[in-house]
C-alpha cells in the first residue's frame, strides 16, 4: 500500500518549528535526575501538559513499581514510541547550564541539561505523533516515556516489556549519533561491589585495621583487566567512595563497574570473573565483599533494526531527504528489552547534536522538523500494511 504522504507533509513540521522549540524549554526546564522520582514526576506533568495541547486524547501518569511514566494512546500498540523524560544531571545544573538558543555556523543550537538525552526527542516524538494523527486518526499507535531509564529501568522494564506485546515495531527516540539512526547497541551489565574492612586509628595503630580503600582499589585495577579488544567488550571502573574521617583506617567502600559487551557470553563471562575477582584473598586481605547487580540490558542487534532503516532509506526521498546512515553503538537504551523479544526495533530517531552527558549537551533545532517528518512518515509506513 502507497504511504499515505501529503504534498505539505514537511511543510507543516517546518511550520511547527518555533513551537517545538519553546517546548524544549518547557522540558528542559523542569530539573529530572533519574534519583529522584519525585522530580521526575514533575517532568511527566510537565510533558502530560504539552501533550494535551498538542495531540488529541490524553497523556496519562502510570506509576509502575513506584516510579513516574508517561503513557498516551493503546497500552499494547502496533507501533510504540519509546523513551525517557530522566536526566544524568543532578540538581542545580540549570545554573550551570541554563537554557539557551544560540546561532553559529551549524544553525539554530538549544543548550541546556538533558535538552540531547533526550527531551528534544520527546518534543520532536509529540510533533510527529500529531502529524501522525492528522493523517491517519486512528492509528494504533502508543507512547510510553520512563523515568529510570539512566538507571537500568528496573522499575520500568515490565511495563516496557508488556507495552510492545503485540508491537510491529519499536521506535526510539534517543539522540542520534551525529546524523546517524543506531542501528545496534551493546549490553550492559552494572555493579556495586561494597568492601567491608576493619577501622583502625590511622596514626597510633593502622597495622590493626582492615583498609577496605586499598582492598577497593586492588580490586578495581584487576577488574579493570576484564575487557576483551577481541569481543569488543569494556569492563570500567566509574565511581569509588571509602572512608569517614580523614584519620581512620576505613572500614567501609563503594566501587561501581559498568560493562559494555555485544553478547550474553561476554556478559555472562564478566559477571563470572568478577565475582570470582571479589573472592580472592590476595586482592581482600582480610576484607570483605558483597557483589550487588550483574547484567541488566541484552544486547540489541542489528538484526532488529535492518527492515526498519530499509523503509527509512525508502522514505527519505520521498520528503525530499537524503538518507543519513545508521550505526552500531556502545551505549544501552530501553529499545534492547524490546529487540530482546524480538520485536523490529530502531534506535537515535530523536535529537540531531552532541555531548550526551557533558557540558556541552547541545541540540540542533533546525533539524527538529525533519527528524520529527521522519518519525511520522515512518510510522504511517508501518501502519499503512495493516
Amino acid at each position: 500500500m502507497a504511504l499515505p504522504l501529503t504534498p505539505d507533509f514537511l511543510d507543516a513540521l517546518h511550520g511547527s518549528h518555533a513551537d517545538m522549540i519553546d517546548d524544549t524549554r518547557r522540558l528542559v526546564e523542569v530539573e529530572s535526575p533519574s534519583s529522584d522520582p519525585i522530580a521526575c514526576g514533575a517532568a511527566v506533568a510537565e510533558a502530560v501538559r504539552i501533550f494535551s495541547e498538542r495531540v488529541p486524547g490524553t497523556a496519562v501518569i502510570d506509576s509502575p513499581e513506584g516510579r513516574p511514566v508517561l503513557r498516551w494512546g493503546s497500552p499494547t500498540p502496533r507501533v510504540l514510541l519509546l523513551g525517557h523524560l530522566d536526566t544524568v544531571w543532578p540538581h542545580g545544573t540549570l545554573n550551570d547550564i541554563p537554557w539557551s538558543v544560540t546561532t553559529d555556523d551549524r544553525g539554530t543550537v538549544l543548550r541546556g541539561p538533558g535538552v540531547f538525552d533526550m527531551k528534544a526527542g520527546v518534543v520532536q516524538t509529540i510533533y510527529a505523533l500529531s502529524h501522525v494523527l492528522g493523517q491517519l486518526p486512528d492509528a494504533d499507535v502508543g507512547v510510553l516515556l520512563t523515568t529510570d531509564e539512566k538507571i537500568g529501568s528496573a522499575s520500568s522494564r515490565t511495563a516496557i516489556e508488556l507495552s510492545c506485546a503485540r508491537a510491529e515495531a519499536v521506535f526510539v527516540t534517543e539522540p542520534a549519533v551525529g546524523e546517524l539512526f543506531k542501528s545496534a547497541r551493546k549490553g550492559t551489565s552494572w555493579y556495586e561491589l561494597v568492601v567491608h574492612g576493619k577501622a583502625a586509628h590511622a596514626g597510633l595503630d593502622p597495622a590493626t585495621g582492615i583498609n577496605s580503600l586499598l582492598a577497593m582499589a586492588r580490586l578495581a585495577l584487576a577488574i579493570s583487566e576484564l575487557g576483551s579488544t577481541a569481543f569488543d567488550t569494556t569492563v570500567t571502573p566509574t565511581l569509588g567512595s571509602a572512608g569517614t574521617t580523614a584519620n581512620t583506617v576505613p572500614d567501609h567502600a563503594t566501587l561501581s563497574i559498568d560493562v559494555r559487551a555485544w553478547s550474553p557470553d561476554e556478559q555472562n563471562r564478566v559477571d563470572e570473573d568478577i565475582r570470582r575477582i571479589a573472592q580472592d584473598d590476595s586482592l581482600l586481605r582480610g576484607a570483605t565483599v558483597e557483589v550487588k547487580g550483574g547484567p541488566s540490558r541484552p544486547a540489541m542487534p542489528e538484526s532488529s533494526s535492518l527492515g526498519l532503516i530499509a523503509r527509512l532509506d525508502a522514505l527519505c526521498p520521498q520528503l525530499g531527504l537524503t538518507f543519513p546512515g545508521a550505526r552500531a553503538v556502545g551505549g544501552a537504551s530501553d529499545g534492547n528489552f524490546t529487540a530482546a523479544l524480538g520485536v523490529n526495533t530502531l534506535d537515535g530517531l530523536g535529537a540531531v547534536g552532541g555531548g550526551a552527558h557533558a557540558n556541552s549537551e547541545w541540540v540542533l533545532a533546525d533539524a527538529m522538523p525533519e527528524r520529527a517528518a521522519l518519525l511520522a512518515a515512518l510510522i504511517l509506513d508501518v501502519l499503512s500494511e495493516g
